[in-house]
């Protein structure tokens, strides 16, 4: 039997019943919805159904019955007919691989997302969909915390990742905005396990750093830390020479600065909601386990590796105990923990900021260089630097009602 293809858009102020009065008259006529899909901004209802009919007499009679009801619900209706070569070329796009691009910033402006959408369409790249994920935003109060994202997911074959990559970063950097780039697979809607660096990323300060002033040895150490931050010189080494310069310090320090450490933006509402989603997390720090196992209790992580001070008769030695938790044991403890978990290292979040964060940020499923120095955002797959923590539940394709629903 012949058939006719048609793709029906309505537009116009959204209504209870729309879409079920359209789909009964379709159905009196026994048409196959091949595809609908709905959007609406600011109350007015963006509506597609892509529909089959038999050729002839149905085929006539359900538009001129889908135009009168569309009259009658106060909408606009367009009709397109869509040729049998046309609608299997657009099946065949089905098997086209997937990427979410999300994009994240204080507020969105048009030169943002122009910018991006650019790069999309440059590389022969659809867009499927556009969904805001954050809540709508009041032009008349100001904003607390503002932040702005929005997703993109895209279809199509792309030859050369690092290059769209690339672009992306260079987008970040001119347009202060961030984009992150996923492949859209089972890995990324099944994340189970997220890891998060300690200092000046869980924490907006170095640990080694506060405990140095109080040693009187405060420059010194910073100028270490930054160093080893920048990649400039090995970990285990730099981790070693701060130690020494903190020998003599009394342990009754250490609780003055647990106490006051300043927790980021966004990491109480990010690790709740991640609880509450059934994800597990881990502190993975080249600190002190001292102030992980104390951010354990404060936030309910779930696992905490760190490193160990030594400290006898109630005064730092300047050793430590164990093994040093430099950016190699970080991506160990990372596979050992996905592995206790019985989870695929894709279903691993890894978030850190510095150096010696990059080699678990590479080997995790999604790696997020969080407010990270230059060297360490060019060598992630994505990165935050606009917003707080709670950034990642975007990255995560969490909108903020599935987040405000469980406050």
């Amino acid at each position: 039997m012949a058939t006719d293809i048609f793709l029906l858009n309505i537009s116009g102020q959204d209504k209870p019943g729309l879409t079920s009065g359209l789909t009964s008259v379709l159905a009196e006529y026994g048409a196959k919805v091949l595809d609908i899909g709905q959007a609406n901004i600011h109350d007015t209802l963006s509506l597609g159904i892509l529909f089959e009919i038999p050729s002839g007499k149905k085929s006539a009679a359900v538009l001129k019955d889908l135009l009168f009801k569309s009259y009658e619900l106060g909408i606009k209706a367009k009709f397109t007919p869509i040729s049998l070569e046309d609608y299997e070329n657009w099946v065949t796009l089905q098997g086209k691989d997937r990427y979410i691009v999300t994009i994240l910033g204080e507020k969105l402006a048009a030169k943002q997302i122009s910018d991006v959408t650019k790069i999309i369409s440059d590389k022969n790249l659809n867009i499927d969909s556009i969904k805001r994920l954050t809540g709508r935003l009041s032009l008349v109060k100001s904003e607390e915390y503002p932040r702005a994202s929005i997703q993109l997911s895209i279809r199509g074959k792309i030859e050369n990742k690092a290059e769209l990559t690339e672009k992306f970063v260079q987008i970040s950097k001119d347009l202060d905005v961030d984009i992150a780039f996923q492949e859209d697979n089972i890995f990324r809607r099944n994340r189970r396990l997220v890891c998060f660096d300690m200092d000046s990323t869980l924490i907006q300060t170095e640990v080694i750093d506060e405990l140095a002033e109080f040693a009187g040895v405060g420059e010194e150490v910073k100028a270490i830390t930054e160093s080893a931050m920048q990649g400039e010189i090995d970990f285990q080494e730099s981790f070693i020479r701060r130690m020494k310069l903190l020998k003599g310090l009394k342990e009754e320090v250490l609780q003055e600065v647990a106490e006051r450490l300043p927790i980021t933006k966004g990491a109480r509402r990010l690790v709740d909601t991640l609880h509450k989603y059934g994800f597990k997390t881990a502190i993975l720090s080249g600190g002190f386990t001292y102030f992980g196992n104390y951010l354990k209790e404060k936030l309910d992580i779930d696992y905490v590796y760190a490193n160990e001070l030594e400290i006898k008769d109630g005064v730092l030695t300047g050793g430590y105990v164990g093994d040093i938790v430099d950016g190699d044991k970080k991506a160990q403890l990372l596979k050992e923990l996905a592995e206790k978990e019985g989870i695929d290292i894709g279903q691993t979040i890894a978030v850190g900021d510095g150096a010696n964060d990059l080699p678990m940020l590479n080997l995790a499923g999604l790696g997020i260089a969080f407010h990270a120095k230059p060297t360490v955002k060019e060598n992630a797959q994505s990165s935050i630097s606009s917003i707080g923590l709670d950034g990642v539940l975007y990255l995560l394709g969490y909108h903020d009602r599935h987040i405000d629903l469980l406050e």
